[in-house]
């Protein structure tokens, strides 16, 4: 069987979660991974730096 609700909800996102990472930089890909800096801020990130060193996340540049 098909599964025609896998995926809905990002369209309800803006620009379907997509855009650029500030961590590594990678264009039109999705940001759907949370992660917090140092300070308190809230980033999200792709999956590749979902995982990445708390010193490359307190270093991403926010646009």
């Amino acid at each position: 069987m098909s599964k025609p609700k896998r995926g809905r909800s990002l369209w309800r996102l803006p620009s379907r979660s997509r855009g650029t990472c500030p961590v590594c930089s990678s264009t039109r890909i999705k940001l759907l991974y949370p992660r917090t800096k140092s300070d308190g801020t809230a980033v999200t990130v792709c999956k590749k730096c979902s995982k990445a060193e708390q010193s490359r996340v307190d270093s991403a540049v926010l646009i």
